[in-house]
């Protein structure tokens, strides 16, 4: 259980932040980086459903919105050989069922053609925003594996990450692409007019 009895702390005004395991970290750190993306994911995944979604769609966002929290405290807790008590971390469990939501919903759409213009209902436009947002997420967690490798450490905010929640967040981009596509329907889709197939500019 979580208790969050006050709000502001006044702990982060010099510039850092403690992560899960409580060691110190400045909040430029790739990892901050990282987790404040999948953040932002959230939220953008959040003014999706505040205007309306399919229910299946709104059931599946339910458990990502979640599990978008779940990532952010792996990315923001260093992998440690022998941890005082037993870290939140994306198992591959949720990926599979990341690929069955995909599945699941691709079943009755057409095959495309070409890429799809971001846009349609309000809904649909606001999921490719979260789509890009998670794509951003994913590769500022590829630059935090670059930075902190992927081994465990008992050196306290030293450990690597753990590339499930990597994983998760490139098959969460894929998952938000075909929601945007259920969304809006095979009507609410603009596809892509490649400029040698497009008219000149005088």
């Amino acid at each position: 259980m979580v208790t969050l009895s006050k709000i502001y702390t006044r702990t982060g005004d010099a510039g850092t932040t403690r992560l899960v395991d409580n060691s110190i970290a400045r909040k430029t750190d790739l990892r901050v980086e990282a987790y404040g993306h999948v953040d932002e994911a959230n939220s953008a995944i959040g003014v999706a459903c505040a205007h309306g979604v399919p229910a299946r769609v709104g059931e599946m966002l339910q458990v990502v919105r979640n599990e978008l929290f779940d990532v952010g405290a792996d990315l923001a807790n260093p992998l440690t050989e022998h941890p005082k008590w037993e870290p939140l971390r994306i198992i591959q469990s949720s990926i599979d069922r990341l690929e069955q939501y995909c599945d699941e919903l691709q079943t009755d759409l057409p095959t495309l053609r070409s890429f799809i213009l971001p846009g349609g209902t309000l809904a649909g436009a606001q999921l490719h925003v979260a789509r890009t947002i998670v794509r951003r997420a994913e590769r500022a967690a590829w630059a935090c594996v670059e930075a902190h490798g992927t081994e465990p450490s008992d050196e306290e905010g030293a450990g690597g990450v753990n590339v499930l929640a990597v994983t998760y967040l490139n098959r969460l981009s894929d998952l938000l692409f075909v929601m945007s596509r259920v969304v809006n329907g095979q009507d609410g889709e603009t596809l892509w007019v490649p400029g040698t197939d497009r008219p000149k500019p005088e």
